[in-house]
């Protein structure tokens, strides 16, 4: 299959999954909006649940390798968690689609197939934890639970991809900010807060989704 088929079919089984569902979804209609017939989605592409995956594999290595990079040269706790909430909305907003399959169709996968992807996602969220964890240490942050103060963050920062739009009255940078403002304030944050610099983390995101 050429890469342009390929990329057809990834992009009509990303918006159908985040319309109607994982199982909401049928062969047929993937094959009807890739343009080609059920026996020849079948051939290349395997089964629906391996599609599903492959779209949750590749969105979740390339967040896990954005989340990496941004972080690499940060050595302070809070600039990395500021570099990370921006990230995410960045992504969420600008994936909303793939972001919103990944986040809401774990529970669709069957029980062989779940433990990597929750593997991948566990290694994405191990890197905000990480930072508060740091943050703790060092008592720049004050959050009542650290386990709880991460998913609260992860929850808020993916709802972006279920209301933002490039039309509303916001930026996309003038929601990070604000995001990573509210980030912060929720885990208690010590001044002084670090000076939060978008560039290096939009780079990242046009380099690793630039393909």
């Amino acid at each position: 299959m050429s890469q342009t088929t390929e990329r057809r079919v990834r992009q009509a089984a990303i918006e159908l999954f985040a319309t109607r569902g994982f199982h909401g979804t049928g062969i047929r209609d993937l094959a009807e909006a890739a343009g080609l017939s059920s026996a020849t989605l079948y051939h290349y592409m395997g089964t629906k649940e391996d599609l599903l995956v492959s779209i949750m594999r590749g969105s979740l290595e390339r967040l896990i390798t954005a989340a990496q990079r941004v972080t690499s040269d940060a050595s302070d706790p809070l600039d990395r968690i500021s570099r990370l909430v921006a990230l995410h909305v960045f992504t969420h907003a600008s994936q909303q689609l793939e972001t919103r399959v990944v986040d809401g169709e774990i529970r669709a996968l069957s029980d062989a197939r779940r433990p990597e992807i929750i593997s991948l996602r566990d290694a994405y969220e191990a890197l905000w934890q990480s930072a508060i964890d740091d943050g703790c240490t060092r008592g720049q942050l004050r959050p009542s639970s650290r386990r709880v103060a991460r998913l609260a963050l992860l929850e808020m920062c993916s709802g972006i991809s279920r209301w933002y739009s490039p039309d509303g009255p916001f930026t996309l940078d003038d929601l990070a900010r604000r995001y990573v403002e509210m980030a912060l304030g929720l885990l208690g944050a010590a001044d002084p807060l670090p000076e939060l610099k978008l560039e290096p983390v939009q780079e990242v995101v046009a380099v690793v989704w630039g393909d």
